[in-house]
């Protein structure tokens, strides 16, 4: 895989599933770390920072609920105190709104907008955070975690699904206004993967037949590298992506 070394990753919603297995995956190929999680999972996050820092990296925990504004701006000022800039920004907390997933006919208002908070306004507010250090330095990569839901309208997958559809939207716009300007933004839908979440969102499901987190990270890698520096705007999927590679090293 590329080498992070010398880069400063940020990612959100790092203390299980996807976020923890980026982290471990950043500081295996060199990144220091600023990880984030809510105060229900503190404790995780900081088992995610210890093996992260195991690794021998920098690797510092902020226990902040991005769907709150002055959590998000917290978070951004605390990571540019510890370590000046941040190179690589993955905005991966997400929220999936009520289980067992109701229609929208009877989704409750307060977690729609909770769920549009925490998938939409979040990555807005931390992006726009950490993008003026970026531009001024020319360069930088911001990775947003979408969803097949966010492209298929699934029945009862409701706020999620709009949320991530609004995500890789906001990732179009973004790329737009930042070109030409060193700094890049794409999304990744990472594919079923057997998280608590997804356990969650569809418990009759064998969750034997979804990848393991661990396996769907070599798009983020490559998209924090700066083998992707010339890449923006664009949706990857992430399995794919792996499936891809693999062909290529065999031919």
């Amino acid at each position: 895989m590329p080498s992070l070394k010398g880069k400063v990753a940020l990612v959100t919603g790092a203390s299980r599933g996807l976020g923890r297995a980026l982290a471990i995956e950043f500081a295996r190929q060199g990144a220091d770390l600023v990880i984030n999680s809510r105060a229900l999972s503190a404790n995780l996050l900081e088992e995610t920072r210890r093996e992260a820092a195991a690794l021998g990296v920098q690797a510092v925990a902020v226990v902040a609920n991005v769907a709150e504004r002055a959590d998000v701006e917290r978070l951004a000022a605390e990571a540019l105190a510890r370590f000046g800039r941040i190179d690589i920004l993955v905005n991966n907390a997400s929220a999936l709104g009520p289980t067992p997933m109701p229609y929208l006919t009877d989704y409750p208002i307060e977690y729609f907008e909770n769920v549009l908070r925490t998938n939409v306004t979040a990555p807005f507010l931390l992006t726009r955070a950490l993008v003026g250090q970026m531009l001024t330095r020319g360069s930088g990569s911001i990775i947003n975690v979408s969803s097949d839901a966010g492209v298929v309208g699934y029945p009862g997958w409701g706020a999620y699904g709009i949320s991530k559809a609004a995500l890789d939207h906001l990732t179009r716009t973004w790329a737009a206004e930042l070109s030409g300007t060193g700094v890049r933004i794409n999304s990744v839908d990472p594919g079923n993967m057997d998280t608590d979440m997804h356990r969650a969102a569809e418990p009759e499901e064998d969750p034997e037949q979804w990848a393991q987190p661990e396996q769907v990270t070599e798009v983020f890698v490559y998209l924090a590298s700066d083998e992707s520096r010339h890449v923006s705007g664009r949706r990857f999927e992430a399995q794919a992506f792996s499936r891809e590679q693999a062909e290529k090293m065999q031919g």
